[in-house]
């Protein structure tokens, strides 16, 4: 059966700290189960697909791939394309006037004998990924297509837990750690951090969480103006909640005056809609990746609460740092390793009997670890705001009452 095969990897779309990992682990497993098998690498995605750009796994990779597990990135590279935006790929060169991406990308994979295709990636990656094999299958063309979910915004339904988010939360939590002594670089300090979230804020709650996690270890000398307090949260927003600027800037105000300093959690997401709304008003073009996407980077949400907020509660100095790149570039945790290795066993098992899906615990069928069918994958997965942890949590930081 192993012998027929030839399998091949890309990892998609932004970075999370399982890309390298994952890799690393569907190496180890096919050296296991399949030895025989040839492994390529897609180098940069989709982009390298199309391209035919590839790196082979070597007997010498297949001994050492324990290494991967041990970095952040991805040694594959990634991209962020689109196969059925043709007038995208053909702008950025990667298909001729009047080429099909996906037939391309299939004619790709034929071309170098690939039966089994693994993508790393969000749901944009895996959505693309099933356009593929449904393009290859009504060409006659037999593709196993299995997805491993990669994203730190954990927001894949219905995917319980993606690949990477864990991590995202524990390094952003460690970046705050450093960045929230700037609260004492001068008075009334208004300390923004923006967490990357673009439809989801799970993974601003669960940084949240996580710092105030790491401040139950630390030790406080309070007789000496070193409160746990002054190191605390103020506020946590995320795209799910109704924010009421001036209700929250009356209660903040509060908190500057009795700590001198105010710190604040949010989602890069969070109030895109109505920042988005002003900047079109005022004429300004807002710029959409391949998949529609408002590019956030040019919305600047961090900024725009700290315009909101800033002459409202009195901040002398506003300090806007964002983790995401920090965050999502690190190497996998123990809990994303542990996470890791499950879910590249059950892709591996279900990649050579044949079946296609993204793997994942199945929040609509028990959380089962099982390759959950394409059509059932879709993106922007909300959080909800009422989890009991979270409530629990803005009611220590007298956010709810």
């Amino acid at each position: 059966m192993t012998r027929h095969h030839k399998i091949a990897m890309l990892t998609a779309g932004g970075l999370a700290p399982c890309l390298s990992s994952a890799v690393g682990g569907l190496i180890e497993r096919y050296s296991e189960l399949a030895p025989e098998a040839p492994i390529i690498g897609y180098l940069a995605g989709y982009k390298g697909l199309l391209q035919g750009n590839s790196i082979s796994v070597t007997p010498e990779v297949r001994r050492r791939a324990h290494v991967l597990h041990a970095h952040g990135g991805t040694p594959l590279g990634n991209s962020r394309v689109k196969l059925t935006n043709v007038a995208d790929c053909v702008k950025r060169g990667l298909v001729k006037e009047g080429e099909d991406p996906l037939k391309v990308a299939a004619g790709q994979l034929v071309k170098d004998g690939i039966t089994i295709l693994h993508t790393i990636g969000g749901d944009d990656t895996n959505t693309t990924a099933a356009d593929l094999a449904q393009y290859l299958s009504a060409n006659g063309y037999n593709l196993t297509v299995v997805g491993l979910p990669k994203t730190i915004d954990n927001d894949v339904a219905p995917i319980r837990q993606t690949l990477g988010a864990w991590t995202a939360a524990e390094q952003g939590a460690l970046f705050f750690e450093n960045v929230v002594n700037e609260q004492s670089t001068s008075s009334r300090q208004l300390v923004i951090h923006e967490v990357m979230g673009r439809h989801c804020g799970w993974l601003t709650a669960a940084t949240a969480r996580a710092w105030r996690e790491r401040l139950d270890a630390l030790e406080f000398l309070p007789e000496f103006n070193l409160s746990r307090r002054h190191k605390d949260i103020d506020a946590v927003y995320v795209p799910e909640m109704t924010i009421d600027i001036a209700a929250e800037a009356q209660r903040l105000r509060k908190v500057m005056d009795e700590m001198d300093s105010v710190s604040i959690f949010v989602s890069e997401g969070a109030c895109v809609t109505e920042i988005v709304a002003e900047l079109e008003a005022k004429g300004e073009a807002v710029d959409r990746d391949a998949f529609g996407h408002v590019r956030l980077d040019q919305v600047k949400v961090g900024d725009w609460f700290g315009k909101q907020f800033a002459r409202k509660i009195g901040a002398d100095k506003t300090l806007v740092q964002k983790s995401g790149y920090f965050g999502r570039s690190a190497a996998a945790n123990r809990a994303d390793l542990d996470l890791i290795r499950a879910m590249v066993h059950v892709a591996v098992d279900a990649a050579l009997a044949g079946t296609s899906g993204v793997v994942g615990h199945d929040e609509e069928r028990g959380d089962e670890l099982r390759a959950i069918e394409f059509p059932r994958i879709r993106g922007g997965k909300h959080f909800d705001p009422a989890t009991p942890w979270f409530a629990d949590m803005l009611r220590d930081i007298g956010q709810l009452s």
